[in-house]
């Protein structure tokens, strides 16, 4: 993680937010779609928007429009309208800063809480993405399919303060060079990664 992290400095989450609320409405958003698409969309959004109980007297069809581009935009509609009517009834319209009490908020599982967690509450988490899950598997630091196993396993060998950054971290990684076809040759860890240990020519020529 030390390598990669000089390999990506200052890692941080690429979704713009200014509260935990936003943070939260952002990364909904974000499910099966570009932090940068969802970046376009947020300004206006939270302009119309600005905290939970603006969003809870919202209609789905008023919503729809405006996240449309975000796809998936039915399903995140209602669970943004939720989301923000659950925040309201349950908890005055602040963010609680639990991982079950954020959990309970629909369209919100346990990636979306460790993002709002770590990025906006100051509470250690370590959000498992693609991006985390591809990548920590590759290079051998996580060996499972299951987000929250890999999430397990991460968790146990760092301290928590660098959950938070290691997500950032890997996430990068996984975005500019842990594609689906990596660039090995850019990788400052591929000496000590499994895939690319596997994928190197053996003595003799063969793989």
């Amino acid at each position: 993680m030390a390598a990669l992290e000089r390999q990506h400095p200052n890692a941080d989450t690429e979704l713009h937010f200014k509260t935990p609320y936003e943070l939260l409405v952002a990364t909904i958003l974000s499910a099966q779609c570009t932090d940068e698409r969802v970046n376009r969309v947020t300004p206006a959004l939270f302009q119309r928007y600005p905290d939970a109980r603006a969003l809870a007297r919202a209609t789905t069809a008023e919503l729809e429009p405006q996240i449309q581009s975000t796809g998936f935009f039915r399903a995140k509609s209602k669970s943004l309208v939720g989301m923000a009517q659950a925040l309201v009834q349950q908890h005055g319209g602040n963010i609680p800063p639990t991982m079950d009490a954020l959990k309970e908020l629909p369209g919100v599982g346990r990636k979306t809480a460790n993002v709002v967690l770590g990025h906006a509450l100051g509470v250690p988490g370590l959000p498992v993405d693609r991006h985390v899950l591809r990548v920590a598997n590759r290079i051998g630091i996580a060996k499972a399919d299951d987000p929250e196993i890999v999430e397990q396993q991460l968790c146990a060998v760092l301290p928590p303060a660098a959950w938070t950054r290691t997500s950032d971290t890997l996430i990068l990684h996984g975005r500019r060079i842990c594609k689906p076809r990596p660039l090995c040759d850019q990788c400052a860890v591929r000496n000590d990664c499994d895939y690319y240990r596997a994928q190197s020519p053996k003595p003799g020529g063969s793989r």
